[in-house]
């Protein structure tokens, strides 16, 4: 029986070996093409659906030789011009990229003539030889630079850092107005409200819909964009929110339901203007120069309206009755029910304030971005549980503390990180902070158990 058993074990092996070679055969067979075959350019770059390319000129003349980077959303690419000062770099996806112009290749006392600059080309840090580019309405971007003569600019750390701090703090204090916000709600109804990026949008949405769609005046669409902000909070209360309350729902309830509300309220968005970036009026304004600091009027309206609305909710809150309750009830709700507080009623008030402050922080946003998009809020989501964790659940001024410290952070960051990671930046800060503090800033210690 021995050689019988052998033989049977041997003719196993052989038959595993052969399944094993053909299914080692079929997975090389069905491979993608795209993954084995994908067509390449003489210079390596693969090759896609979108791009970006051009001429770059000297007196009429094409320079041969530029090298020209390209980066964004985790990609980043390179090129260089040929004998007709031609160039194209191949991007993945249809997105915001950061165009570079290697100067050290450029012909000497030459620089890219920032007067000649392509239209929707936005300078980065004060240089011409960096900007930032985005597609329109096809697959590709037509970018031609003109050169001219001219001394090559370099900005020192410090103003570069002073110019950052700036645009953190005009960053901040816009994430504040909707921090603040959330964290009224927070305070009062101890729900984290995923869909406040979606009250976000609506603001912005608003604007350019009065504006851009129906040409009301500027003054009127945003009138109506703050208006409609409130309205938009205490419907959501009124017809959502309230009801579940009664019905008795849990925190971690009513915050899936939130997550629901949020991604329905956002394809709404999507189907009412479309999937594309679209700027309200007077977007992209020239900047204005104040020493290493570059400033447009609209940044400055911007920091001016922040600080007189951050001064009118801290006077609400400390002041008047309703904001009095509101505070009474973040700190026990209970116990504010029992001393004869309508609870519901300034839950009511507080939702009303905080869609009104998230529209003032999605118009104001729609101008920093620049544009206005379907999703936009959610850009903005993460970074306002940032800053109210970072502040201290609950209180609306530590909300405002927790949102200029990740402004900051987010912009001063991009002096050592890729312009991609700067929002990591903010949850790097939030966890050091945590760390020594777990309660935040402005929270306060609670006993457990």
């Amino acid at each position: 029986m021995r050689p019988t058993i052998s033989a049977n074990r041997s003719g196993v092996r052989w038959i595993t070996v052969l399944l094993a070679s053909l299914l080692a055969i079929a997975f090389l067979w069905l491979q993608p093409p795209s993954a084995a075959s994908a067509e390449e350019t003489d210079d390596g770059q693969e090759i896609t659906d979108f791009y970006f390319a051009g001429v770059i000129t000297f007196d009429d003349a094409p320079v041969e030789g530029v090298v020209m980077t390209i980066e964004g959303n985790g990609f980043e690419g390179e090129t260089e011009t040929d004998a007709e000062g031609k160039w194209r770099l191949y991007v993945p996806e249809k997105e915001t990229y950061t165009l570079t112009v290697d100067e050290e290749t450029l012909p000497e006392g030459v620089i890219v003539d920032a007067a000649l600059l392509p239209e929707g080309a936005q300078p980065i840090a004060g240089t011409t030889a960096s900007f930032e580019v985005e597609f329109g309405l096809t697959g590709t971007k037509i970018t031609n630079l003109f050169l001219g003569e001219g001394e090559r600019i370099t900005v020192s750390f410090i103003d570069q850092l002073a110019s950052r701090l700036v645009g953190g703090l005009n960053f901040g204090l816009l994430l504040a107005l909707a921090s603040m916000g959330a964290a009224l709600i927070y305070g009062t109804t101890r729900l984290s409200n995923f869909a406040h990026a979606e009250m976000v949008t609506w603001g912005g949405l608003v604007a350019l819909v009065t504006t851009s769609f129906w040409h009301l005046p500027l003054w009127l669409g945003i009138a109506a964009a703050v208006i409609g902000g409130g309205l938009f909070g205490w419907a959501l209360d009124a017809g959502i929110w309230r009801p579940l309350r009664r019905r008795g729902l849990g925190i971690v309830q009513l915050m899936i339901v939130s997550i629901g509300l949020s991604l329905a309220l956002r394809y709404v968005f999507q189907y009412m203007i479309g999937g594309g970036t679209q700027q309200l009026p007077g977007a992209s304004p020239e900047p204005i120069r104040l020493g290493p600091i570059s400033l447009s009027y609209i940044d400055m309206i911007a920091m001016a309206v922040s600080i007189v609305v951050i001064i009118g909710v801290a006077w609400f809150l400390t002041r008047t009755r309703i904001g009095k309750a509101t505070r009474a009830i973040s700190d026990n709700p209970q116990l504010a029910a029992a001393s004869g507080i309508d609870v519901d009623r300034v839950i009511r008030y507080v939702w009303i304030l905080a869609g009104t402050l998230a529209a003032i922080s999605g118009i104001l946003w729609a101008y920093f971005r620049p544009g206005v998009k379907w999703d936009m809020g959610m850009q903005m989501l993460l970074l306002i549980f940032a800053a109210i964790t970072l502040g201290g659940l609950g209180t609306a001024f530590g909300a405002l503390v927790g949102s200029l410290i990740v402004g900051i952070a987010v912009e001063v960051s991009t002096l050592w990180i890729p312009s991609d990671l700067k929002y990591a930046s903010a949850l790097v800060v939030l966890i050091v902070i945590l760390l020594v503090r777990p309660q935040g800033l402005l929270g306060r210690k609670e006993r457990l158990g």
